[in-house]
């Protein structure tokens, strides 16, 4: 008989670590919330039994992923897409002449089954329910993304048209306010795509057009997927930026 081999134990992960994933932990249940300011470092160090550096490394680590923002001598907040200059955090289109900002056309919003590839992506079961948004961004009168998204219903009970229509700010500053699901971070697909004819109509372009075709899976404290969005992206007079460190 062979002889017995114990599986190697996994390392404890380092103290900071595990202060920034209480920390998280804290957030996703709703003891801060977007806009909030967190305690002090001090009091933190004293709430999780360690040094206040070890705090400050962790609040660092959860700054760089813009959980939470450092305001010089104000103190350490709550990240959220209400403020002004993180309205746009997670749409990279940028006008080539600097023209900021977007004007929104919505086309419809309502309940659906999710498909399987949306119940994948969000993690649901085939079926479940999931509010459909499809709307227009444009800019200076232009259309310019043609969005649609998919949402699941049990964390977005209410959300009508009329609501997203009286709301004066964007979907995700309205995700936070009204429904209490922050968009931590995401992750995006880019390929070329050429214009089909339901886009192309809307986009007021000729079909076979080509456009930047942008999906986005964006996620919420603990890694859970809140939203499949799919956008169309017309860059005859824009461009998709990222910053890269």
């Amino acid at each position: 008989m062979a002889p017995m081999v114990k599986a190697p134990r996994r390392a404890a992960a380092p103290l900071y670590e595990q202060i920034r994933q209480l920390i998280v932990s804290a957030l996703a249940a709703g003891e801060w919330k977007p806009g909030d300011a967190l305690p002090s470092e001090a009091a933190l160090a004293t709430r999780f039994a360690a040094s206040p550096g070890t705090v400050r490394r962790a609040l660092d680590e959860l700054a760089a992923a813009h959980v939470v923002e450092r305001r010089q001598g104000a103190g350490t907040f709550v990240a959220t897409h209400t403020a002004p200059r993180d309205a746009y955090r997670f749409l990279r289109l940028v006008a080539d002449g600097g023209t900021a900002g977007f004007t929104r056309r919505l086309l419809h919003c309502r309940r659906a089954r999710a498909t399987a590839e949306a119940a994948r992506a969000l993690q649901l079961r085939a079926g479940e329910p999931v509010i459909e948004v499809r709307r227009l961004l444009l800019r200076d009168g232009r259309p310019v993304v043609l969005d649609d998204l998919w949402l699941p219903e049990r964390h977005f009970q209410g959300l009508a048209a009329e609501v997203i229509d009286a709301y004066p700010g964007t979907l995700y500053a309205l995700f936070e306010a009204r429904f209490g699901v922050h968009m931590v971070r995401a992750e995006e697909k880019l390929r070329a795509v050429a214009a089909g004819g339901d886009a192309a109509a809307l986009l007021g372009l000729p079909p076979g057009s080509p456009l930047l075709s942008v999906e986005r899976v964006a996620f919420t404290y603990g890694d859970r997927p809140v939203e499949l969005r799919r956008g169309l992206y017309h860059t005859e007079a824009d461009h998709y930026r990222n910053d890269l460190n």
